[in-house]
C-alpha cells in the first residue's frame, strides 16, 4: 500500500509540476516586456540529393546552393534542436524518439517522456486535446521533395533564444532516408502563414504574435553573401544595421506563402512583358536557387545567354524584378553560378499547377542581396514582405579586380527608371 501511494505521489509531483511550467509559462508571458532575438544561421552548402525540397533537372549544380539554419530549444527542461528556418513550409517537425529509421537516428530526436510539459495532442482540428486511453489520433505525411516524413502531434513550450510560447508541433515517427539522412539539421521551423500550417495553434509565428511576446510582431532574415560572413534571423526587429538602403513594401497577396504581386521582369532595367497582368512571386528562405514558370525561365535563358565558358560573364546586365515602383536588381555574381567547370544561370524551372501556381519563388540568391522583413499586420492590417538591399561586410569583387556597386533598389521616378 506504501508503493501505491509513493508512485501516486510521484504521479501527482509530475502532473503538478508540468502544470506549473505552464502556469509559469503563461504567467511569464503576460507579465514580461515585449523582446526580440536574433539567432545565429550556420551555413553549409548542399550536397546532391540534400535538399529538403525538390529540385529542377535544370538545376544539376550551383554554387549558390546552401541551407541555413539555427537553433531552437523544446520541452522542460529544454531539449535543443538546429532547424532550418523556413518561410516556404508551415510547420514545426522534429525527428522524436520513436523514430528508428536512420535518418532520425543521425540526428538529435524530441523526448516527450522527459518534458513535464509535454501533451500528446489527438488530433489537427482539435489541437488542445489530449490522446485518449485508447490511444486514437491522426498521424500525418508530410512530402519534401524526393522524401517524405510521417509523425504526430505535439504541444510544448518551444523557445527561440529566450522568446517562448506554447504551439503544437510534428514529432517525426518515420523519416526517409533521402534527403534527411544527408542534411546536418535536425528539423524544420516552417514560417509561413497559418494557411500553410496543420492549424493555427501549429504556426509558431503565429503562436508568438498571439502571446504578445515580440517587441514587433515580424521577423527578419538576413543571410550572408560569403560563406565566413554571419547570417541571422531576427523574431521582433529590424535590424538597421543590416539594411543599405530605405525598406519597401508589398502587400502579401495570396495568404498562406509570403506572397506578393510582381509586376514584370526586368533586364537592364527594361521591361519584358513577362508577366502579363502580373505574376505571384513567394519569398522563400528555403529554397536554394530562384525559379519559376518554365516559359518564362525558358525564355530567360534564351535573352539572358549566359555562355557556358563564362565568356560574356563581365557583359551580362542586371535581372531585375519590378514590385510597384521598385525594380529589385541582381546583378550577374548573384544569379549565374561560376565555378571551376562554367558558368550556368541559376535559374531553376518549377512549374506550381492552380490555384497556388504559377508561381515565382525568391530564393537563397535574392535573399543574400536584400534583406527581408515579414510582418504579421502591416498598416491596412494585412501581413507584408519588406525589401531592403542588404548591408554586406565587404563588397563582392567582380572580374579584374573592380569592386562591384551594389545593385540598388531603383525607383520608377529615379534616373534608373524602369523603361517601358
Amino acid at each position: 500500500m506504501g508503493v501505491v501511494k509513493l508512485l501516486a505521489a510521484v504521479v501527482g509531483l509530475v502532473a503538478a509540476t508540468g502544470e506549473q511550467f505552464q502556469s509559469e509559462l503563461a504567467t511569464h508571458q503576460h507579465t514580461r516586456m515585449r523582446s526580440s532575438m536574433s539567432v545565429r544561421l550556420h551555413r553549409a552548402k548542399r550536397r546532391s540529393g540534400m535538399s529538403h525540397r525538390a529540385r529542377s533537372r535544370h538545376a544539376a549544380r550551383s554554387a549558390h546552393a546552401s541551407e541555413y539554419y539555427g537553433r531552437v530549444a523544446i520541452g522542460s527542461p529544454p531539449q535543443t534542436f538546429l532547424v532550418v528556418f523556413d518561410t516556404g513550409s508551415g510547420n514545426l517537425l522534429i525527428p522524436s524518439k520513436q523514430c528508428d529509421d536512420e535518418a532520425c537516428q543521425s540526428h538529435q530526436r524530441y523526448d516527450a517522456a522527459l518534458s513535464v510539459t509535454a501533451r500528446q495532442i489527438a488530433f489537427a482540428n482539435a489541437p488542445d486535446t489530449v490522446v485518449g486511453p485508447d490511444g486514437t489520433r491522426d498521424v500525418v505525411t508530410i512530402t519534401f521533395g524526393t522524401g517524405e516524413v510521417s509523425g504526430v502531434f505535439v504541444k510544448d513550450n518551444i523557445c527561440v533564444g529566450d522568446i517562448c510560447t506554447n504551439a503544437d508541433f510534428v514529432a517525426a515517427t518515420d523519416e526517409s532516408d533521402e534527403p534527411f539522412s544527408l542534411v546536418p539539421f535536425d528539423g524544420i521551423m516552417g514560417l509561413a502563414l497559418p494557411q500553410m500550417s496543420e492549424g493555427k495553434s501549429f504556426n509558431i509565428f503565429n503562436c508568438m504574435v498571439r502571446d504578445g511576446v515580440l517587441k514587433q510582431n515580424l521577423f527578419s532574415v538576413f543571410f550572408g553573401a560569403e560563406e565566413n560572413e554571419e547570417s541571422e534571423i531576427t523574431f521582433g526587429e529590424i535590424k538597421k544595421d543590416r539594411m543599405a538602403s530605405a525598406l519597401t513594401y508589398a502587400d502579401v497577396d495570396v495568404e498562406g506563402y509570403w506572397q506578393v504581386k510582381m509586376d514584370d521582369i526586368a533586364i537592364a532595367n527594361q521591361r519584358q512583358s513577362m508577366c502579363g497582368d502580373s505574376c505571384k512571386v513567394a519569398v522563400d528562405t528555403g529554397t536554394s536557387l530562384l525559379a519559376g514558370p518554365s516559359t518564362i525561365i525558358s525564355a530567360l535563358i534564351t535573352k539572358l545567354n549566359v555562355k557556358s565558358d563564362c565568356s560574356n560573364f563581365n557583359q551580362l546586365p542586371q535581372l531585375g524584378f519590378i514590385l510597384g515602383e521598385h525594380i529589385l536588381n541582381l546583378e550577374a555574381s548573384d544569379y549565374v553560378d561560376k565555378g571551376d567547370d562554367g558558368c550556368a544561370l541559376g535559374l531553376m524551372t518549377l512549374d506550381i499547377p492552380p490555384p497556388k501556381g504559377p508561381l515565382f519563388i525568391f530564393g537563397d540568391p535574392f535573399l543574400r542581396k536584400f534583406y527581408t522583413v515579414y510582418d504579421a499586420k502591416g498598416p491596412h492590417g494585412k501581413p507584408r514582405v519588406g525589401f531592403a538591399l542588404a548591408k554586406h561586410t565587404k563588397p563582392k569583387a567582380a572580374a579584374g579586380g573592380f569592386l562591384q556597386q551594389p545593385a540598388m533598389i531603383v525607383s520608377a521616378a529615379s534616373s534608373g527608371k524602369v523603361q517601358h
